[in-house]
């Protein structure tokens, strides 16, 4: 008889012991995930006070404090720190959070969805069709949305980039449903489909003019530059709810890691949690890429580094991901604004120099068996 039968066996005070030891478990891993959250606060305070005007802690608590709280009447010592936390720094603090966020839940769905380690809103795709739309606004100045309600400028090219993210997972599941939804179906019809969209791409880069193929090629290297309070206000709810609906899939996705025939044999519908997920995945991750370009690699990094200190639970390795991805974008988006101050570079090309080698890394040490 094995440890495990022998232990339940023993009766009542075994199973006492064991459920002793779960919920020990279950209190790390809680506790992870608080000193996490603590430690995006702390690294969203250090952005605050990080730049080229340099502005102390006190300030930017006075600044948070006087908005929040207008009967304090507090103010920080003059009005550029007033201007530079509230304007500049901390709707871009909040909007590489949100977005980090978003890739990093997009990420963990997916891979947990395909079973596969190295799929992320990068690799499936996504990216390619939403730069395909961005390039479309830029170039030719035009696009679905845009010719159907009349938008104009900035947001031309923000609907654009979202429409055409959202249209590559439908292809994507549309070309898989063909044939059968399984993991190899989607992943290499993400494939497919990136790498026609990134033709296009490269198609309106040739015969963009100067102007606008340098506003293009910035875009493509993704940037927090957009940052505003409305562009907070407008992904705080969508990102609050599509990471919600996330962790109410949780116990069906931990089934589906287990294969495909235990998920079933346990009640879960597959396909249909695939789809759902996939599109939610895809509404999180296409609406802050519509705002922020192209930021590859946070939505394959970030769950990764969280099945090594937290493990493969989904209830626990969701939102392990989800903090981690904020504080990687976060960290990221600091360095890219202050290594060249005043200067800045795309936060994008920073996030690549971290995601490539850890990508070669999984490429080498790849097992036959990721979910073991």
């Amino acid at each position: 008889m094995s440890l495990s039968a022998t232990r339940l066996a023993g009766g009542i005070t075994d199973l006492d012991e064991i459920q002793s030891i779960y919920s020990h478990h279950t209190a790390r891993k809680v506790a992870l995930l608080v000193g996490l959250a603590f430690f995006l606060v702390v690294t969203g305070m250090v952005a605050a006070v990080t730049g080229a005007a340099a502005i102390s802690v006190g300030d930017v608590w006075r600044v948070i404090l006087a908005k929040i709280i207008p009967g304090l009447h507090l103010a920080p010592a003059n009005e550029l720190a007033a201007t530079v936390v509230w304007q500049l720094r901390l709707p871009r603090i909040c909007l590489a959070v949100l977005t980090g966020i978003s890739l990093a839940g997009a990420g963990v769905v997916m891979q947990g969805i395909l079973r596969n380690p190295l799929v992320c809103p990068y690799t499936l795709g996504l990216s390619s069709g939403a730069a395909f739309g961005a390039a479309m606004a830029i170039v030719l100045g035009t696009g679905i949305l845009g010719t159907a309600f009349n938008i104009v400028g900035r947001y031309l090219i923000i609907t654009n980039a979202f429409f055409f993210g959202c249209l590559t997972m439908l292809c994507v599941y549309a070309i898989a449903r063909l044939k059968g939804a399984v993991p190899e179906t989607l992943l290499l019809g993400g494939v497919a489909i990136g790498y026609l969209f990134s033709a296009g791409v490269s198609a309106l880069k040739y015969v963009s003019q100067h102007e606008a193929l340098k506003e293009l090629v910035v875009w493509l290297m993704g940037g927090l530059w957009g940052a505003s309070w409305s562009t907070v206000a407008l992904l705080v709810p969508l990102v609050l709810a599509c990471t919600a609906a996330f962790l109410r899939y949780a116990w069906d996705l931990n089934a589906l890691v287990a294969g495909e025939d235990v998920a079933t044999s346990l009640g879960v519908n597959v396909n249909r949690l695939r789809l759902v997920l996939l599109m939610l995945a895809t509404l999180a991750a296409s609406a802050t890429i519509a705002f922020t370009g192209i930021i590859g690699f946070v939505g394959l990094v970030s769950p990764h580094i969280c099945r090594l200190v937290i493990g493969n639970d989904h209830r626990f390795l969701i939102p392990c991901s989800c903090l981690t991805g904020g504080i990687i974008l976060l960290l990221a988006d600091t360095l890219a604004r202050t290594v060249m101050a005043p200067a800045e570079i795309p936060v994008g090309i920073v996030t690549s120099l971290i995601g490539a080698p850890f990508f070669i890394y999984l490429l080498i040490k790849k097992k036959r068996q990721w979910w073991s």
